[in-house]
């Protein structure tokens, strides 16, 4: 079995977003055994799994990306789009667009604590497509 659609997130806030009930509530049923494929189709935002219980650890990756790539850098020479694209763009190669779960049971095969996050990098980043594939018997 593949199957593959693409889930819209609506437009968030800046920050690091739990989103793994949603996601789950837009694929088609799970295979026994397998695999879930997660692209987002953006240069701005990106995909990560991390800790799904204490919204404290959203809030701190948050701040230390924004930290860690800081906005209005005499060194950019992107800013067309604003004073947080550039760093959008640097902060979504750092995470990274994909993520591949394992799916058990018809489940996804996610540890007790874990949870995955859109992490939005622009201010105002509108929607956000993600393709989802499904591998799997």
């Amino acid at each position: 079995m593949v199957s593959q659609s693409t889930i819209i997130i609506p437009q968030k806030r800046r920050g690091c977003h739990l989103i793994t009930e949603f996601i789950v509530g837009q694929l088609p049923q799970l295979p026994d055994v397998g695999l879930l494929h997660l692209h987002i189709l953006h240069t701005s935002a990106a995909l990560t799994i991390n800790e799904n219980y204490d919204p404290d650890v959203r809030r701190d990756l948050t701040a230390i990306l924004d930290h860690l790539v800081a906005e209005r850098q005499p060194f950019y020479t992107h800013t067309l789009e604003g004073d947080d694209d550039m760093p959008a763009h640097a902060k979504a190669s750092l995470i990274g667009p994909s993520l591949t779960i394992p799916v058990r049971g018809h489940r996804l095969c996610l540890g007790t604590w874990q949870g995955i996050y859109l992490c939005e990098f622009r201010d105002c980043g509108g929607d956000r497509s993600i393709v989802a594939t499904v591998i799997g018997e």
